[in-house]
């Protein structure tokens, strides 16, 4: 599988929310960086965390992918129906990069306030 067939695989599985198949796609050591949020280090605080965020429905549109060596980009709209009737629609940057075939680093890049905002 490619570096950009893994990233779609972790995305697809968000989508579906399939925790376990994205928690799998995860090194054991993985490095979330929710830019602007707090960092996350380690896969069983990043599978908590994904799982913790609590959507009913998730579709994160790509907009934009491209793959460079161990690097992915993703430009997507990440779009999340939460409890209590909220929609989150929010634009984000992507990257992710892959060792042995696991996503070992993702950073994802948002406006924070449009975030806020929509939960409010």
């Amino acid at each position: 599988m490619s570096n950009k067939e893994i990233v779609m695989s972790f995305i697809n599985c968000w989508n579906t929310l399939d925790w376990d198949g994205a928690a799998a796609l995860l090194t054991d050591d993985v490095v979330w960086d929710n830019v602007p949020m707090e960092t996350m280090e380690g896969k069983a605080f990043v599978d908590a965390a994904m799982r913790g965020m609590g959507p009913e429905a998730v579709d994160w549109e790509v907009l934009a992918i491209a793959e460079d060596g161990d690097r992915v980009w993703t430009e997507r709209i990440d779009k999340f129906d939460m409890p209590g009737g909220k929609r989150v629609e929010l634009p984000v940057m992507g990257t992710f990069d892959i060792r042995d075939g696991k996503i070992a680093v993702w950073r994802d890049y948002f406006d924070l306030n449009s975030f806020t905002s929509q939960m409010a």
